[in-house]
């Protein structure tokens, strides 16, 4: 494909992006996007903090990420004057690692549960929407993803979840970042091709599926694309 139609393609993308943030980020502080430091959410926090520079920034701060995650976050933040907002869980990984051992190698679900899941729906029930950069392409249980959808959490609270960038191919995402000038996370010249906690992350088994280096093959989502169950099963 040429040069010049890619270019075509992708500014169309970022101009039905920008018009689909502007129409949820009103300023009042009711509308957060969560960042993993991907590619795709870097692009997507680029544009929103261009519409409004205090939206809040959620970061799932595990205490198992890669350092290159961590040094990228803190630059990013740094550089851009991100609202940024680092999500905690209810107990460290000293006192997790105590308690219960090498969750991530014995009971990744449980893990993710405790370091992932927990916080962010906590933090995202005081928000009207959630703005994620999830795609359809990333993975195979994502090909069903929608652009708007209403998103149960638990206790029954249901926020908007926008994924503008649902259509995006990573072509896409990596010709924007180059050029609107977006530093991109230095593992991926290593060869990752996802990346989450540090324990649960290796370069992709499967060149043709980009997260089949994460949790050695046991598993695909960490849990917080899932719908909650219910309060009264939970």
């Amino acid at each position: 494909m040429a040069t010049e139609q890619i270019q075509a393609e992708v500014a169309a993308k970022l101009e039905q992006v920008r018009a689909a943030l502007a129409a949820e980020l009103t300023g009042q502080g009711d509308v957060c996007l969560t960042c993993s430091f991907q590619a795709e959410d870097v692009l997507l926090t680029r544009l929103a903090i261009a519409i409004d520079p205090a939206i809040p920034v959620l970061f799932l701060d595990t205490g198992y990420h890669f350092a290159e995650t961590y040094a990228y976050r803190d630059r990013i933040a740094q550089e851009w004057k991100l609202n940024l907002i680092n999500l905690l869980p209810a107990k460290t990984v000293a006192e997790q690692e105590a308690e219960h051992g090498l969750l991530y190698q014995t009971a990744p679900d449980r893990c993710c549960g405790l370091r992932k899941v927990e916080p962010l729906f906590k933090a995202v029930a005081g928000y009207r929407v959630w703005i994620t950069g999830l795609r359809r392409e990333q993975a195979r249980s994502r090909t069903a993803l929608e652009e708007r959808a209403m998103f149960a959490l638990p206790g029954g609270k249901q926020v908007l979840k926008l994924a503008p960038l649902t259509e995006w191919t990573t072509r896409d995402i990596w010709y924007a970042c180059e050029q609107l000038g977006i530093p991109l996370l230095p593992l991926y010249e290593r060869g990752y091709t996802s990346i989450g906690c540090e324990p649960c992350t290796t370069l992709p088994l499967d060149p043709n599926d980009p997260r089949s280096g994460r949790w050695a093959g046991r598993k695909v989502e960490c849990g917080i694309h899932i719908q909650a169950a219910p309060s009264s099963q939970s």
